[in-house]
């Protein structure tokens, strides 16, 4: 385990009963990093704990912690250097939270990030909090898979840890193909979904501070291209009003039953009948919310900050129609399979055109290295300007009838 030295060093930590000056955060992905900025912009010293060298929040933040998340003497090394920690993403241990949590504010609480990362505790909360899932069966053995209901099928198959953008599912159609993609996924517990028709997917954006209060941006829309979030659409209509208040009332329950504190996503299936499905929770920020940097007064990343350093909870403004791009690392290669500067200044030059890039050491195809926010006065204006960018850098986009 190493330490990065600080450009300008954290500041130590406080007394208990002062105001808490340095952030703690629990991972180095560019989640982290917009987080870093959010928090160095309102005066705070940021550390962050990453396995990686150079992760992208290290490059931003005043210190880095180079130690595997499990590792006990790390934790107590972001402890002596932090006053409040969060976690920037869900599969941090459980334990490393809980023993955080003994000295310092932490959250979100350890219990919440345990029942995101297993589907089964996920699905068992949302039909406590009155909230609808797909229906689904669970599986932990052979026998398991043998009784899944007919009625299911066709399906998907999802691990019931360690799942996200699209990995550790499979989409099944009988019971002899349940059987064979169970057995590849290592036999592994798992849940069996049944397959609905979709007309839309929608995700909310919540934070709830420790009173109790909780504060919302409105619904976005979303769609997917291979399990990976693709387009973000942020303005009024995007997601029918009377549908978007429900989301809203349920993304609340969801919050309030976890007892939660910080930021939280929920995703959610519309079908094509009207009625809707809960799909899954992220108890962080969120791809889908990365527009709220550029497109509302408050960021979900100003929330986290503020929910986790104790700060008052205003409930964020949208002043400008907003649409966000994922940008993969699919654009840096030619048809050809060459690496290639994707064309930067086709767009730079456009107004109302946010480019982010994340700082990742080495391109991949599928990976996440930055997002593209456009920002307009009106949903129309948006998505012209949308179909521009998209065009010039080779990214998928599908406007929406406004």
């Amino acid at each position: 385990m190493t330490t990065t030295p600080a450009a300008i060093p954290p500041q130590s930590s406080t007394p208990t009963n002062a105001s808490p000056s340095t952030l703690g955060i629990l991972g180095g992905g560019q989640l982290a990093r917009m987080l870093v900025h959010a928090a160095q912009r309102m005066g705070y010293g940021t550390v962050v704990l990453d396995p990686t060298p150079a992760s992208p929040a290290g490059q931003a933040s005043h210190s880095q912690i180079e130690a595997a998340y499990s590792d006990p003497s790390g934790w107590q090394r972001l402890l002596d250097a932090s006053d409040a920690i969060t976690t920037e993403f869900e599969n941090v241990p459980a334990a490393a939270l809980q023993f955080l949590a003994q000295s310092k504010p932490v959250s979100p609480p350890a219990s919440a990030v345990a029942a995101a990362q297993d589907r089964l505790l996920e699905k068992q909360h949302f039909t406590q909090c009155g909230v609808r899932c797909a229906p689904y069966h669970a599986i932990e053995t052979l026998q398991d898979v043998q009784s899944a209901p007919p009625a299911l099928f066709p399906a998907i198959l999802k691990t019931a840890r360690l799942g996200y953008d699209g990995k550790g599912q499979a989409q099944v159609a009988t019971l002899p193909a349940l059987e064979q993609a169970w057995r590849d996924m290592g036999s592994v517990p798992c849940v069996l979904e049944q397959r609905l028709p979709l007309a839309l997917e929608c995700s909310v954006i919540v934070a709830r501070n420790a009173q109790g209060q909780i504060v919302h941006f409105a619904p976005q829309r979303n769609i997917h291209h291979d399990g990976i979030l693709s387009t973000t659409y942020a303005f009024a209509g995007a997601v029918p009003p009377a549908l978007a208040d429900d989301l809203v009332q349920a993304t609340a329950r969801i919050a309030q039953g976890l007892q939660y504190v910080g930021v939280l996503c929920v995703e959610y299936f519309v079908l094509q009948d009207g009625s809707w499905v809960v799909n899954e929770m992220a108890p962080r920020p969120h791809n889908s919310g990365h527009y709220t940097i550029d497109a509302c007064e408050h960021s979900q990343f100003d929330l986290q900050v503020r929910t986790t350093m104790q700060l008052p909870l205003p409930q964020p403004r949208q002043h400008s129609a907003a649409i966000m791009l994922n940008i993969l690392g699919d654009i840096w290669f030619d048809a050809s399979g060459q690496t290639r500067t994707p064309p930067w200044q086709a767009v730079q030059h456009l107004s109302g055109v946010h480019l982010h890039l994340y700082g990742k050491q080495g391109v991949q195809r599928k990976r996440k290295m930055g997002h593209i926010t456009i920002t307009a006065a009106s949903a129309q204006a948006a998505q012209q300007r949308a179909a521009e960018v998209a065009q010039a850098l080779g990214l998928p986009f599908e406007p929406l009838p406004v």
